[in-house]
Formats: structure tokens, C-alpha cells, sequence
């Protein structure tokens, strides 16, 4: 009997969930391992309905190539630095890039589902660069930046929406009294969707900065990227990269990837869950470091990373 077009189409959707499933779906396991697994899928160690203050976790995973993600970790970075060398030396260095960072929960409203809702956060980050190659370690740069999350998630969507303000110093507005434009500042707003796929995570985003100094600093951005986790033992390798175009007349371009493996540390049921990441990194294109934006620059570096 000859087979029509709807049951061939039935017959291949079947086989394709059949033989990309374990793909794209994670593996069960122990309870508490599952939870690991979807950490960045809106899993929670502890759920409550309504509303709930303090909330021990968050709905909007932060994004892992991102280089100002507010987390704490060490890095060692070596590339072309440009303008963050001494004017005296080559402009390839060694650097020290540290950050110090977290996100405190304020107020959730939980969904009808374990995972979903909305929740209101604070975060705050301070993020320095020390250049290996002077005799005194020099301080280049630091960047102070605190702002305030909104996050939204339903199954596998996820989106933020965040208002913050970053400034940077060097501890120079003595020598630089008379040049206020070198220390910038300014405040956004920016919004990130992201879709969860399995062992994947994609995002794109967009950002307006509606107060600038100096003036010339550029006021949009776009962004996006994608991150792969795949759980081994107990932990998981980790691949990330993200995108970054800034809305000047050039459109300048960034990209930032990130790579290595990452183990968690469960403080028990319903317990707070410390996630430790070693991970290698490459980046090429406009610096993300606040007096240095105007710079070009290209780096590759290892590090390790600290968040809860």
C-alpha cells in the first residue's frame, strides 16, 4: 500500500525526535545533578509560589563571554593592548584583568511554574587591569559599575531588562583635573532575550546609553551570542561567544569567546550552589575598558571565575 505525504512527513518528524533527542535534551539524573545540568535554564534548588522576598537565585543567567558579567574572577591576558601600554613600550603586554562582582535577589513573583516569574535584582561589579609587563604592575584602568535587573522567564524564554550605571577611574582626577573627558560615565538601559535549546543558550540584545560623558561616546549597541554546556561527570565543558556592535560611524565590531570547564558545589537540599569556571579566552576588537573604549585591541588569556 503506497504511503502518502502526510505520513511520510509524520514518519520523518518521529525519526528526528527520536535520533536528536538525547542532543538536545538533557540527561535524567540525580535529582540534584539535573539541577546542576539546567542551571542556566531556570532551575532553582528551592521553589516557592507567590511572592518571595530575598530570593536566593536568579532568572536570568548571566552571560558567560561577556567581560563585564558582574561575577569575581582572575584572569592573565596577553595581546595587543594599544593605548593601555606605556606610551614608551611595545604595545604588546601582559595584563592581570580582575573583577569583583554579584547579583543579590530583591523580590520575585513566581510564576504557576517551577522556574518562571519575575524577579528584581541589584548587581554590582568592579573590574580593574594591572599591566604585568611594568615593573610595578601599573594600574590601567577600573571600571565601578551597579545596576538593577528586571528578569522575566517563562519555560525555556528568558529576558532582562536592566537599568545601570558605570564610571571609570584610575585615582587620576588630580592629574587630570583639566581633561574631565577621561574619566567616562554614563547610564543605560539595555534588554536581553534569550532562548534555552537543550544543552545551548542563545541571546540577542540591544542597549541605549541616554546619558553620556563625554559626549562622543557611542549611544547604541547591539549584541548576541550563544553558549554550549554539556554536562561530564560533575561538571560540564562550557563554550561561549559573544558579539558586540557598537552603533558609531565605523560600526565597530567585538567579539569575545570563552571556553574551559566549570564544577558546582551544592550546600545540600535546597542549599546555595558555588559554581567555580577555568576557562581560556580570546578577544579582538574595541576595548571594553572604560577610559579605553576608543582602543583596538586583540588578546588571548586563561582564567578563573567565581559566581553563585
Amino acid at each position: 500500500m503506497a504511503i502518502g505525504s502526510t505520513q511520510c512527513v509524520r514518519a520523518a518528524m518521529a525519526f528526528a525526535c527520536v535520533a536528536l533527542g538525547p542532543w538536545l535534551e538533557p540527561p535524567v539524573v540525580h535529582a540534584q545533578q539535573a539541577d546542576y545540568t539546567a542551571r542556566c535554564s531556570g532551575a532553582v534548588t528551592e521553589w516557592r509560589a507567590g511572592t518571595v522576598v530575598l530570593p536566593d537565585e536568579a532568572l536570568f543567567c548571566q552571560l558567560v563571554a561577556d567581560p563585564k558579567a558582574a561575577h569575581t574572577f582572575a584572569t592573565w591576558l596577553h595581546g595587543d593592548f594599544a593605548g593601555l601600554a606605556h606610551p614608551n613600550s611595545e604595545s604588546r603586554i601582559a595584563i592581570a584583568a580582575v573583577g569583583l562582582g554579584d547579583r543579590f535577589g530583591l523580590l520575585r513573583l513566581a510564576g504557576d511554574r517551577p522556574g518562571d516569574g519575575v524577579q528584581l535584582d541589584i548587581v554590582g561589579a568592579v573590574f580593574a587591569q594591572f599591566n604585568l609587563s611594568a615593573p610595578s604592575f601599573d594600574l590601567i584602568n577600573a571600571d565601578y559599575l551597579i545596576g538593577l535587573p528586571i528578569a522575566w522567564r517563562r519555560g525555556r524564554t528568558a529576558a532582562q531588562l536592566r537599568l545601570y550605571h558605570q564610571s571609570s577611574h584610575v585615582g587620576d582626577e588630580l592629574l587630570f583635573v583639566r581633561d574631565p573627558d577621561r574619566n567616562p560615565a554614563w547610564e543605560s538601559i539595555d534588554l536581553t532575550v534569550a532562548q534555552d535549546l537543550g544543552y545551548a543558550r542563545v541571546y540577542a540584545g540591544v542597549e541605549h546609553r541616554f546619558r553620556r560623558q563625554p559626549s562622543h561616546l557611542a549611544p547604541n549597541l547591539l549584541r548576541g551570542g550563544v553558549e554550549v554546556r554539556y554536562p561530564a561527570g560533575t561538571g560540564r565543558f562550557l563554550g561561549a561567544l559573544d558579539f558586540r556592535l557598537i552603533d558609531r560611524v565605523d560600526r565597530r565590531l567585538a567579539w569575545s569567546a570563552r571556553t574551559g570547564v566549570e564544577v558546582a558545589r551544592f550546600g545540600g537540599a535546597g542549599g546555595t550552589r558555588r559554581v567555580i569556571s577555568v576557562l581560556g579566552q580570546l578577544y579582538q576588537g574595541f576595548a571594553p575598558y572604560g577610559q579605553f573604549h576608543l582602543d583596538d585591541i586583540s588578546f588571548y588569556g586563561l582564567g578563573i571565575h567565581f559566581s553563585l
